[in-house]
């Protein structure tokens, strides 16, 4: 006998895509700890929390419905760690979730965490499901790596091509702040932009704990370019776009994921709310009736909205314990296989792998900033 159980979405989905087959019965309970591993302190901590979030509602879903595996009532446990978007901490926290034998880990969200702690999970065959975006995180072809959202190549390139074809720039300055995150992207806009014909003037560095830029840009000003495209996060996206204006800059600033969020209108105040332009990965939640219901049970729950990626850990949540329910077995040798081919639609979009296990289908979505608040341009 099997009791099919749905997401908090799934009335809005065909059943075949969201139920989870739970049989009634089940003799013992077995415990599932989850990692996750993301900035839950410094700069950078609301997107930590944001993903922490997502993590945590997809967590008491799947424990309210008594799943059973291989014969086991099994709860899932999250076991959340600080990585503060540092390579050495990231090494340290992937290590605790080797010692506590967990059985997956999600995250991190910084690609210079997510490329030297690849290697220490893969060792230790654990399953790591993360929406680091620099190239490098898939390109070792680690068998126990995943992507769960899109690449530095595909969000640069994007917004490249949205700079020419549709801001008709022909001059930009490009500022890197030398994380693996921030190279890999400036590196994918830089060659994407050449080849849509924009001149890169200059390409300048900076650092993720930066909070003055006025001598990098007063440089940038006297080239007279169109625009600026910062390969960095909001904690350094914000002030940057506030010293632009102070400056009299009335530059276009682009940018990647890592400024597409509120958080840079905190930061940024009204300097942000024009001419600023950033990409996301997935679908637009509000244009999704799913996306509309998962937004509204965040900002219910966490009195706050959504940032950018806390659909994309509900779904890696789900599609983990989907993946470990259809294997039978919550062991990532076991399950990592039926994962590699596993066929899913989340919130935040279809997840299908590659066989470099990128996402096989990962649609940007271009956002401005409008009024105080980021609206999707398509």
């Amino acid at each position: 006998m099997t009791v099919t159980m749905k997401p908090l979405y799934c009335s809005l989905l065909l059943a075949t895509a969201c139920t989870l087959s739970v049989p009634a019965f089940a003799a013992d309970e077995q415990v599932v700890k989850i990692g996750l591993t993301g900035p839950l302190t410094g700069p950078q901590a609301a997107t930590g929390k944001d993903d922490e979030n997502g993590a945590r509602m997809a967590l008491d879903y799947i424990n309210a419905q008594g799943l059973v595996i291989a014969g086991k009532k099994t709860r899932f446990e999250l076991m959340s760690e600080d990585d503060s978007a540092d390579p050495r901490t990231g090494m340290s926290v992937a290590q605790r979730f080797v010692d506590a034998n967990v059985s997956a880990v999600l995250g991190p969200y910084n690609s210079g965490v997510a490329i030297p702690i690849s290697k220490l999970l893969n060792d230790a065959q654990i399953v790591m499901a993360t929406v680091a975006s620099n190239p490098r995180v898939t390109l070792n072809g680690y068998p126990y790596v995943f992507r769960i959202g899109n690449t530095d190549s595909q969000s640069g390139t994007r917004m490249a091509t949205f700079a020419a074809k549709n801001l008709k720039v022909k001059k930009f300055a490009v500022i890197d702040d030398r994380t693996a995150y921030g190279q890999g992207l400036a590196d994918e806009f830089e060659k994407a932009a050449k080849a849509n014909g924009i001149q890169i003037a200059t390409r300048e560095y900076t650092n993720d704990k930066a909070t003055e830029f006025t001598a990098i840009l007063t440089k940038i000003k006297g080239l007279k370019v169109d625009g600026v495209f910062y390969a960095g996060y909001h904690a350094q996206g914000g002030p940057l776009r506030k010293q632009m204006a102070q400056l009299g800059m009335d530059n276009y600033l682009l940018g990647g994921d890592g400024i597409c969020n509120e958080e840079m209108l905190k930061l940024g105040g009204k300097a942000v709310d024009d001419k600023v332009y950033c990409p996301q990965g997935g679908p637009v939640l509000e244009q999704s009736n799913v996306g509309k219901t998962f937004k509204a049970a965040y900002k219910k729950r966490f009195n706050s909205e959504p940032l950018t990626y806390a659909a994309s850990m509900y779904d890696g949540l789900i599609l983990l314990a989907k993946a470990m329910q259809k294997a039978n077995s919550t062991d990532p040798k076991k399950y990592k296989p039926v994962l590699a081919a596993f066929s899913y639609q989340g919130v935040a979009g279809s997840y299908a792998f590659d066989d470099k296990h990128d996402l096989k289908n990962s649609p940007i979505s271009v956002y401005a900033f409008r009024n105080g608040q980021l609206v999707a341009l398509n």
